[in-house]
C-alpha cells in the first residue's frame, strides 16, 4: 500500500510532484491537472461528497430502469473511482451491517453492501438499490491536513416516495495517484435515539 502522508513542508519539497488529470469519479473529461501531493481544499471535499451522493442516486436509478446487472456494473465503476481500494484496504463501516461482516475493507465487501447479490455476504440486500432519488451531505466539520482530509456530518437521502433517511457519516479522504480524492475511511451509522 502506498502512503501519501506528508510529515512536513520540508519533506514535501523533496518529494517528486506528479501531475495527472482529475476527472470527478471518471466522468469529467475537461478537468484540470492536479499534483498528487497538492493540499486538499474544502471545495474538493464538498465536491466529492456531492459526487458520492450523485453516484448513490445514479446506482438506484440504474437499478430501477435497467436492472441489477447494470446497477452492479455502475456501482463497481464508482467504487473503483471514488474509493481507495486500489491503494490498500479502506476502513469502511456501512450503516446496515452486522458481525462478523460489519467492516468492509475490500472492494468485494463494498460492492456487496451497495448492490447485494453476493453469497459471501448473505445479509446484504443492496443499500444503493433502495430507490434513492435525492441525497445531500451537511458537514459538522472538515479537517484538512495536507493531502488528506476528514469530514463528519449527516447525509440525508430521499426515496421515490419522498421518505427521508438520515445517517451520521465520517469520511476520510486522500489524494490518489490519479490526482482525485479517494475515500479511505467511510463510517456510517443511524443517529442514536434514546427511546
Amino acid at each position: 500500500m502506498k502512503s501519501f502522508k506528508i510529515r512536513s513542508a520540508a519533506v514535501a519539497a523533496l518529494l517528486p510532484v506528479v501531475v495527472v488529470a482529475t476527472p470527478a469519479f471518471a466522468h469529467d473529461h475537461g478537468a484540470k491537472a492536479t499534483a498528487i501531493y497538492a493540499p486538499i481544499t474544502q471545495a474538493e471535499v464538498e465536491a466529492a461528497q456531492k459526487a458520492w451522493c450523485g453516484a448513490l442516486v445514479a446506482i438506484a436509478t440504474e437499478h430501477d430502469t435497467k436492472g441489477h446487472a447494470a446497477a452492479k456494473t455502475l456501482a463497481g465503476q464508482i467504487i473503483d473511482s471514488a474509493y481507495g481500494y486500489g491503494m490498500g484496504p479502506v476502513l469502511f463501516k456501512p450503516t446496515l451491517t452486522t458481525a462478523p461482516q460489519t467492516f468492509r475493507t475490500t472492494r468485494d465487501g463494498a460492492l456487496a453492501y451497495f448492490v447485494g447479490g453476493d453469497r459471501t455476504y448473505p445479509g446484504d440486500t443492496g443499500f444503493a438499490l433502495k430507490g434513492w432519488r435525492k441525497c445531500e451531505a451537511k458537514n459538522a466539520g472538515i479537517v484538512i491536513t495536507g493531502n488528506s482530509a476528514i469530514s463528519m456530518g449527516n447525509v440525508s437521502m430521499w426515496d421515490t416516495k419522498g421518505n427521508m433517511t438520515m445517517v451520521d457519516k465520517t469520511w476520510g479522504w486522500t489524494r490518489g495517484s490519479d490526482g482525485n480524492l479517494k475515500i479511505v475511511l467511510h463510517h456510517s451509522s443511524l443517529p442514536y435515539s434514546a427511546k
